[in-house]
């Protein structure tokens, strides 16, 4: 896979541009602020992970970055592009994917026709018409095609059910198979909602290992949310904790794991926890 065209802006080579980045963004929804003033950067070939209790605006965040939701006040960069006015099917142009909690799949073709129709549309839009129109869909593929889709099928662990109609598969393969269906676009940046959700401990650690190699050998960046809070910190290279629309933390995962916020407000720390209550005790004796 080769991650999408952008074009860089003009500056000093060695600068980093982030791949994604959220400047200041806030969102009300009538009286509610769901976001107020969150800033978040998803550097090149790396996981950036998105952490925070229900309600948090970790949603809302996803929907304002990937063009579904437009922010009261802040930008949008891509690739240090500015895209805030630019809806979803444009930034997906210009190499961003995301997946959603509930997986949107084709009920009636096979894991692998899935993997194949999102090659196909990312490089070989006029086939669109063919392939699910006219009839004439899934002529033989060519040996690009044909490879990229199995080492997608492969790096997913989803050989087995390569011709298996996506109808039938538990959640947690239909979510693999999402992810599977953004990677096969051959985008620059993924995001990731709730990716974990439904998959038991190996094939989280299978996925998220999955992830981690492709920030490498693909060139890939992922912007990572789930509750699986153990994961995310292990496997991010950077994490930002939301908690009530606002920023708490952010920073590499040892920063955010040793910050008081948010031990207290979304961790929790049973070692200060039992020392509040000694002083507590102490406090009425």
């Amino acid at each position: 896979m080769s991650t999408g065209d952008i074009s860089e802006p003009a500056g000093s080579p060695e600068a980093v541009v982030p791949v994604l980045a959220g400047e200041g963004i806030s969102v009300r929804f009538g009286g509610i602020k769901a976001l107020t003033d969150v800033s978040i950067e998803i550097p090149p070939r790396s996981i950036a992970g998105l952490i925070g209790p229900n309600g948090a605006g970790k949603s809302t965040l996803i929907g304002v970055l990937s063009g579904l939701i437009p922010p009261t006040s802040g930008r949008v960069r891509l690739a240090g592009v500015d895209v805030t006015s630019q809806p979803a099917h444009m930034r997906a142009r210009r190499g961003m994917a995301r997946t959603f909690q509930q997986p949107e799949l084709f009920a009636g073709l096979s894991v692998r026709e899935h993997l194949v129709l999102a090659w196909r549309i990312a490089r070989k839009r006029s086939r669109l018409w063919t392939d699910l129109v006219l009839g004439r869909a899934w002529k033989p593929a060519g040996t690009a095609e044909r490879d990229g889709v199995d080492r997608l099928l492969e790096g997913l662990s989803l050989q087995k059910l390569a011709n298996a109609p996506v109808a039938g598969l538990p959640l947690g393969y239909s979510r693999l198979v999402e992810v599977g269906r953004a990677l096969a676009a051959s985008p620059r940046v993924v995001l990731l909602d709730e990716p974990l959700s439904g998959l038991n401990g190996d094939e989280s650690e299978h996925l998220a290992g999955t992830l981690f190699e492709l920030t490498s050998s693909e060139g890939v960046s992922f912007l990572l949310v789930d509750h699986d809070v153990d994961i995310v910190l292990d496997r991010s290279d950077t994490v930002t904790v939301l908690d009530f629309g606002q920023v708490i933390a952010s920073g590499s995962p040892d920063q955010v794991r040793a910050n008081e916020r948010v031990r207290s407000a979304y961790l929790g720390d049973p070692v200060d926890g039992a020392a509040k209550a000694e002083e507590t005790e102490d406090e009425h004796v």
